[in-house]
């Protein structure tokens, strides 16, 4: 979900992590949409020669926020397709959660495989030999680790292989240009945004996308089989993001990555909103199904019996502590609802299926409500909690009477958040009554995407102020901290704290941001 001070706040990442000059090529990409390089020269808010924009372009590809594609021409045309690039708006955002794919990382996998990934982090793609060759000029781990702890992300896939640098889209007629394989043809489904199309397309199969990496005779024989990766069956891009090696390149998947953070805070709010026990047996079905979910945030898991939850639940210390009966009862709770809370857990013959739009809507829902308290206070909380619970149009003195406010404040108190957009209104004309009725109804999409906007602003704004931070005492931070005495060392010990705070707020708000955007 884009929004105004989303594409902000991107444009700000880009920035503070390429400068102003590529920022402007990525600027008018995620506001224009799909150009080519020639028209980027020519719109960017600068003199940006062609030459220059293609090399932007490349750096942008290089680090995961641009990609490139094409579309087929019309039956019967003569025309070429165009080389067009697109804006990876997620790709950009991510750039910002590298410590939280760090920790992912770390605790599943160990330091060893943190190093590879950050590296991939940092430097957007990168083939086994230049990562063979960045270990050497730090603290060399030798090249035997670097393949092993290689070989655990892929396995893992937190690490993948590298997209189509160019993939060919089907005109409009045809539709969207379909993976090879029977399987891939069968479950694939158009998908809603040309991003998201262009993404499909430049995706591999998962024999590919994740291949075992040291047979490298299969590797190659299926690199040579796919359409998706072979370069040799395609017009090569304007951009070429393969690189002079024919060594396989990799980069971070960030599907993945987000899809264990997804799952964490899934196990959080269940642990909040029922018990440990209960988020001990949700994280277990999680991990049963995880290989087998296909998207990228799917509404419900697949669907998983008792025994395979209970196998995977004694694995952990935690898990052994807990009899069938205990985890039969878990699995009962969180199948329940009630007047608060929805079935967390779906019961269908014999197996059970993770409900995630109903345990991250119960957490959007307590931060909506959130945000009403401390904006609008007390009355409105109730007044909102109670429209929530109706989803529907409830006339104003009804909502008076639920929520226990005056009848004469009420009005005031629903204009307010109609204007800041967080209800939506109806006015409904009665014959013989001079004033019409007001209709009032949350309208959770537009809410999401309003608090959505809101929290990107706040988080360019914390961005700004800690850019500001560091700019004015600029001075002060290249004196060694050892050397610094009295008013200097008050100066730098205050100027940490400021930071420390604005870091920690802006990685709260990701959180929230990421509740409501990737989860």
């Amino acid at each position: 979900m884009t929004t105004e001070f989303g594409i902000v706040y991107a444009g700000h990442i880009i920035t503070s992590h390429f400068g102003s000059v590529v920022s402007k090529v990525c600027d008018c990409l995620l506001r224009r949409g799909p150009l080519s390089s020639r028209e980027i020269s020519r719109l960017a808010e600068s003199d940006i020669n062609h030459n220059k924009v293609k090399d932007i372009l490349s750096l942008l590809i290089q680090h995961n926020c641009v990609q490139a594609f094409s579309v087929e021409p019309p039956d019967g045309s003569e025309s070429k397709a165009t080389v067009q690039y697109i804006a990876l708006f997620n790709s950009i955002l991510h750039r910002e959660r590298y410590s939280k794919f760090s920790k992912v990382v770390k605790e599943e996998l160990g330091p060893e495989c943190v190093d590879v990934l950050d590296g991939l982090l940092s430097n957007g793609r990168l083939t086994l030999e230049q990562m063979i060759d960045r270990d050497r000029d730090r603290d060399s781990k030798g090249s035997e680790v670097i393949k092993d702890s290689l070989e655990k992300l892929v396995a893992a896939r937190f690490v993948e292989r590298v997209p189509s640098p160019e993939p060919v889209l089907g005109n409009k007629e045809e539709g969207p240009a379909k993976k090879r394989g029977g399987k891939a043809s069968k479950i694939f489904k158009e998908p809603e945004t040309l991003e998201e199309r262009v993404l499909e397309a430049a995706t591999p199969v998962d024999a590919i996308r994740f291949p075992f990496i040291f047979e490298q005779d299969s590797s190659s024989t299926l690199a040579d089989e796919d359409s998706n990766i072979s370069e040799g069956k395609r017009k090569q891009p304007e951009v070429d993001s393969s690189g002079p090696s024919n060594e396989v390149i990799w980069r971070p998947n960030f599907e993945e990555l987000i899809r264990r953070l997804r799952h964490k805070a899934c196990v959080e709010i269940v642990k909040e909103r029922r018990d440990e026990g209960c988020a001990n047996v949700l994280k277990a079905m999680l991990e049963v199904g995880r290989s087998q979910e296909k998207k990228a945030k799917p509404d419900k898991s697949v669907p998983v019996s008792m025994g395979s939850i209970y196998e995977e639940l004694i694995k952990t210390e935690a898990g052994r502590e807990m009899t069938q009966e205990r985890v039969e009862a878990c699995l009962e709770q969180l199948s329940a609802t009630s007047s608060y809370l929805p079935a967390f857990v779906i019961e269908s013959d014999d197996s059970y299926i993770v409900d995630f739009k109903s345990i991250i809507s119960v957490a959007q829902k307590d931060e909506m409500e959130s945000v009403v308290m401390r904006r609008y206070g007390k009355e409105a909380f109730r007044m909102f909690r109670y429209l929530s619970q109706e989803d529907r149009f409830v006339e104003t003195d009804k909502i008076a009477d639920a929520a226990l406010t005056e009848k004469k404040d009420t009005p005031q108190i629903l204009l307010k958040m109609w204007k800041d957009g967080y209800l939506h209104m109806q006015k409904l004309a009665v014959t013989g009554v001079y004033m019409p009725f007001l209709l009032w109804k949350v309208n959770k999409l537009i809410v999401s995407r309003q608090m959505l906007d809101e929290m990107y602003h706040a988080s360019l704004n914390l961005s700004l102020r800690l850019t500001h931070e560091k700019g004015s005492e600029k001075e002060l931070l290249l004196l060694p901290m050892e050397k610094l005495e009295g008013a200097l060392k008050e100066r730098r010990n205050k100027y940490r704290a400021k930071s420390v705070l604005l870091a920690s707020t802006k990685f709260k708000l990701d959180d929230a941001i990421m509740l409501f955007h990737d989860f």
